[in-house]
């Protein structure tokens, strides 16, 4: 017997030798604090935290943070009732970047932000400290320069580039201009000109024939490595395979294994359900992203048939979520897609339907919707949700219930990322949307009923 027992532990001990000499030291794998943009939440990373896993980065190296009332203030020095202002996000990052250095034993971190998270990011390097905790900077997308800079114009808004904040962020730091500074490595990544917030005309900020005097380049830093992307989108230049690729080769100084997702034999899901408003809780208070919690919200599970959206039986999962809005975790099924329903007071009952799950995420949030009067009186509401990019329907390959012009979605330009449906006809069907290959079917619900329906794809 005693011969058996040091014999087995000496296989555990073994076995945990093997792992530890397997797995990459944090020098080569450091710690990366994933940033999103405003207005959206950290689900947006889990296609780019998917493929930093597949070419073996640990998964508890890999945070992707959750930044509360994630809206820009219309006045940045003015306090707003549900937004944040740029002090409040730069602090937020600090701490949370103090906990990832706390928990993983680094010394710094690497900082990879989309959009507004870029200007917290730099706020971080430049004013919180961050000099000496991050190793390198990703910006993807960020409106470095502004995404207007215009005299009258919205002056006091964190994005216009001719006012204080952007101005002392981009003043030089040596003599040769440089709008960076050391020791930090920099990496700007930007559209070529398909980008919604660096464009010379106001178009996407609600003041066509306005010059905004910012130009295609306006992400751009002076000293950073900059890379231009043909035809990607605002969101894409951090959440699409070519951002990751860049980001990868930024890092590691070395081509990613590939860039494709690879498969897990047994993902387990989970994440938050969030609301909106100045309360998750109050349906009178807005209906702006917050990303806090619902506490009381329930969620149902479906399996349903990839061609039809038809559920196969009874609900795999159910779950009323407490404080923390955690709704998992829950076991999925490789190669089955899955309808998630939530339910909460003052929202509508949201039914959303996902492709399948390659890999385990902790980052599956969701957020009921509201409807407003008028929608209840049509039969059924239907949303196609690009949350990771924007509909070009010059570039993409897009078809929503038949139709290859979505409602809502522009003949040109990549600046809206979801498309509404309104069905007038009464009864239950399939309906189906595809997007570059992905194609998803859900069923229609019953307005009147206070249900509405999400087609969320997940490139």
């Amino acid at each position: 017997m005693m011969t058996r027992r040091l014999l087995l532990g000496l296989a555990a001990i073994a076995l945990l030798l093997t792992a530890c000499a397997s797995r990459p030291a944090l020098e080569e794998t450091p710690p990366i604090v994933f940033v999103h943009g405003n207005g959206d939440s950290a689900a947006l990373w889990q296609t780019t935290l998917w493929r930093f896993e597949s070419n073996g980065w640990p998964r508890e190296r890999l945070h992707a943070i959750e930044i509360p009332y994630p809206l820009a203030r219309d006045e940045d020095s003015k306090a707003q009732p549900g937004r944040s202002s740029t002090t409040e996000q730069m602090r937020f990052l600090k701490a949370e970047v103090d906990r990832v250095l706390k928990a993983s034993g680094a010394s710094k971190v690497v900082l990879f932000g989309n959009s507004r998270g870029g200007h917290a990011i730099r706020n971080y390097i430049q004013n919180g400290g961050g000099a000496a905790t991050v190793s390198h900077a990703i910006l993807g997308g960020t409106p470095n320069h502004g995404v207007w800079s215009v005299k009258g114009f919205r002056e006091d808004n964190e994005m216009a580039g001719n006012r204080p904040f952007l101005s002392a962020l981009n003043a030089p730091k040596n003599a040769n201009g440089d709008e960076v500074s050391g020791p930090v490595k920099w990496l700007t990544i930007r559209s070529d000109n398909n980008d919604k917030y660096a464009q010379p005309d106001g178009l996407w900020i609600g003041a066509k024939g306005m010059a905004t005097n910012v130009g295609f380049d306006g992400p751009e830093l002076k000293g950073a490595s900059n890379v231009v992307i043909p035809r990607i989108d605002h969101r894409e230049t951090a959440f699409s395979p070519v951002a990751f690729d860049a980001a990868y080769r930024f890092v590691t100084g070395r081509a990613p294994r590939s860039l494709a997702i690879e498969a897990e034999a047994a993902p387990v899901l989970n994440g938050n359900i969030t609301g909106r408003g100045l309360r998750s809780d109050d349906p009178g208070s807005g209906n702006w992203p917050n990303n806090l919690p619902v506490p009381g919200a329930s969620i149902a599970i479906f399996a349903t048939d990839a061609s039809s959206g038809e559920r196969l039986g009874n609900a795999v999962h159910n779950k009323t979520v407490g404080a923390d809005g955690q709704w998992g975790p829950f076991a999925a099924r490789p190669g089955v897609p899955y309808e998630f329903v939530v339910s909460a007071p003052g929202y509508a009952t949201t039914h959303v339907y996902r492709s399948p799950f390659p890999r385990s995420s902790a980052i599956v949030h969701l957020r009921p919707e509201r409807m407003s009067e008028a929608e209840k009186s049509a039969q059924s509401l239907v949303t196609f949700s690009r949350p990771r990019g924007y509909f070009d329907a010059q570039r993409d390959k897009i078809s929503f219930d038949g139709q290859s012009a979505l409602p809502g979605v522009p003949a040109s330009g990549a600046g809206v990322a979801s498309s509404r449906m309104v069905l007038t006809q009464p009864g239950l069907r399939a309906i189906s949307a595809e997007f570059n290959g992905e194609r998803l079917t859900g069923r229609t619900w019953p307005a009147p009923q206070g249900h509405v329906v999400v087609l969320e794809l997940s490139q």
